[in-house]
């Protein structure tokens, strides 16, 4: 199992290790269970190929940037997906959702725009919101469609701004005040990369921020609109896993959108 994002751990994992132990895998006897939090995508292609070489069962890939990685690894070590934000389609990993082809499947799904929605509800007189993406990572223009799409619905004015690096989104936020900003929308890989630090700093600038999982709230943003990371994990995933242990192959598991949603305050 492998992720990018060294602030955080991915919020399915807990659930997957409990749902696999629920189905009777016990590390250490019928289990060999090996993570790695990693600090970008290079550092995943390397584990990828090390994965591969070390002949595993089964690939766990969290969010775009570790299914890449893995995509190109292998052809052959099945590999499942989550946290996968964007159309899996689109990005090229699956042929289909109801047949994947190859050796990947998994369970994917969001909806920033209706967070977009939500935050105007909860903050009525916002008329002006900050979008902060990062503009090398082509999964994100997905989502900048869907935020696009909100903000104009509600007639609310867009000020874009590009981001890669810590920096980079220090330097974006500091004059926000100055800007008539009134609240923050972050999309694209900074949601993995950065998200204590964007969090933070919004809440320093007393600017509303909505999350995509329940963690995001926890530490500070005003709500977050999305999946029950913990149930995915432990309900879907792990009987993913279980099947594909078992002999499944990912080319006959379609792939599932994310149902479950949640709303936290």
């Amino acid at each position: 199992l492998f992720h990018v994002g060294l602030d955080h751990v991915p919020p399915a994992l807990p659930g997957l290790r409990e749902g696999l132990k629920e189905l009777g895998y016990e590390e250490g006897k019928n289990l060999r269970w090996d993570f790695r939090n990693l600090p970008d995508e290079s550092a995943a292609q390397d584990t990828a190929k090390e994965f591969v070489r070390e002949k595993v069962d089964v690939i766990v890939a969290f969010e775009n940037q570790t299914v890449r990685a893995a995509k190109a690894a292998t052809s052959e070590i099945p590999i499942l997906f989550l946290h996968v934000l964007t159309d899996p389609v689109g990005e090229g990993f699956v042929q289909s959702l109801a047949h994947p082809g190859g050796n990947i499947t998994g369970i994917f799904g969001d909806v920033p725009g209706k967070r977009v929605e939500l935050l105007k509800e909860v903050v009525p007189n916002l008329d002006r919101l900050l979008l902060l993406f990062d503009p090398g990572d082509h999964t994100a223009l997905q989502e900048l469609t869907a935020v696009r799409a909100a903000a104009r619905a509600l007639k609310l004015g867009l000020v874009e701004r590009a981001a890669v690096t810590q920096g980079d989104i220090e330097r974006v936020l500091m004059p926000v005040r100055r800007e008539n900003i009134q609240a923050l929308v972050v999309v694209s890989g900074l949601v993995t990369k950065f998200p204590a630090l964007v969090i933070r700093l919004a809440a320093e600038r007393r600017l509303p921020i909505p999350g995509h999982r329940k963690d995001w709230a926890e530490q500070g943003a005003l709500f977050s609109y999305g999946a029950n990371y913990f149930s995915v994990g432990r309900i879907d995933a792990a009987r993913l896993v279980d099947r594909i242990l078992k002999g499944t192959k990912p080319a006959d598991l379609p792939v599932e959108q994310i149902s479950r949603l949640e709303l936290v305050i």
